[in-house]
């Protein structure tokens, strides 16, 4: 893992524009740590898979998808492959129009561009335009479909719980029994269980389970072939299949066609 790294946003204190635009690259492994804004915040992938943790949950972001977190939510960014971000930062009063919680946005061709546009040209250009980009940007926004494969995760009153939690992130195979973790997090299996249950409602196999097809959808998205996933999850390509089509009720070979 490489070092910690806080975001440097943009200069946040001007509030008569409407966004501020920023454009990043980053490097597989790093750990950019929790911090918030004061405006609201777009993150989208342009290539690349990146983990958003939230207080309460942690969303996958690949390619095709952005998270929208509103003002003043704590989040970090552990990058699981090298990222190209763009970030959009909205001031407050336009976050206000948008969802009030966390979202993961799927972006189709339209928003990508004009996500895009608004970085590329910044606020430098034609200010009727750049208005009208950010006018069509919102509505683009509001209408885009929500994915529903958010983690949930704990907070941090117990960091056995959490470090468990991210070493599963960072490598969610099936070999990796539940007894190992629970050495490796310094906890009994009893007690390690009843924290996933009282902290996050489920047992850990489920858990697992959910974000195993996260991973999974992300790699989908990128073209990679399901023989491939399967074998990195842990899993034989039948196998996987039926947990797939069985969680989100589609084959994953159907995922990949409604995606084009």
């Amino acid at each position: 893992m490489l070092a910690m790294a806080l975001a440097t946003p943009p200069d946040l204190s001007d509030t008569d524009v409407p966004v501020q635009p920023l454009a990043r690259t980053y490097p597989r492994g790093l750990f950019i740590e929790p911090h918030e804004h004061v405006w609201g915040q777009l993150l989208y992938a342009m290539s690349g898979v990146m983990w958003v943790e939230t207080p309460h949950e942690a969303l996958v972001v690949p390619p095709q998808r952005a998270v929208w977190l509103p003002p003043g939510v704590p989040h970090g960014i552990r990058v699981v492959s090298d990222l190209q971000m763009r970030n959009i930062y909205l001031r407050p009063a336009l976050a206000a129009t948008l969802d009030q919680t966390v979202q993961v946005i799927e972006v189709g061709g339209l928003l990508r561009e004009l996500i895009v546009g608004l970085v590329g040209q910044g606020d430098s250009g034609d200010p009727a335009y750049y208005e009208a980009l950010v006018g069509l940007a919102l509505l683009e926004l509001k209408r885009a479909r929500r994915s529903q494969l958010k983690i949930p995760m704990p907070d941090d009153s117990d960091r056995r719980l959490m470090n468990l939690c991210q070493a599963v992130m960072a490598a969610p195979s099936l070999e990796i029994p539940f007894e190992q973790h629970a050495e490796n997090a310094g906890a009994s299996v009893r007690t390690l269980a009843r924290l996933f249950k009282d902290s996050l409602g489920m047992g850990f196999a489920e858990w697992r389970r959910q974000v195993q097809l996260a991973t999974a959808v992300a790699e989908l998205i990128q073209g990679v072939a399901v023989s491939v996933i399967a074998r990195e999850l842990g899993y034989s390509p039948s196998s996987f299949s039926d947990m797939f089509r069985r969680e989100l009720g589609i084959a994953p070979s159907q995922f990949i066609v409604e995606q084009d």
